[in-house]
């Protein structure tokens, strides 16, 4: 069986969402996110990348390799 090199991204809040509009206030709630200082650990693709991209202003990204 092959090993996949499956790597996940740590995602923190560190703006606030309160001048934000709908959809991104929607981003961040798909993310986990909501409140400032929250950190979740996601797998990378292209929806969690998508959201991110909307979003960028409010967090910060660091991938992690497993």
């Amino acid at each position: 069986m092959a090993k996949t090199n499956i790597s996940n991204l740590c995602i923190v809040q560190v703006g606030s969402r309160a001048r934000c509009n709908r959809t991104q206030v929607l981003s961040l709630k798909a993310l986990g996110l909501g409140k400032i200082g929250k950190k979740v650990t996601l797998q990378d693709n292209s929806c969690v990348r998508g959201l991110i991209r909307k979003v960028s202003h409010l967090v910060k990204v660091e991938e992690l390799n497993e």
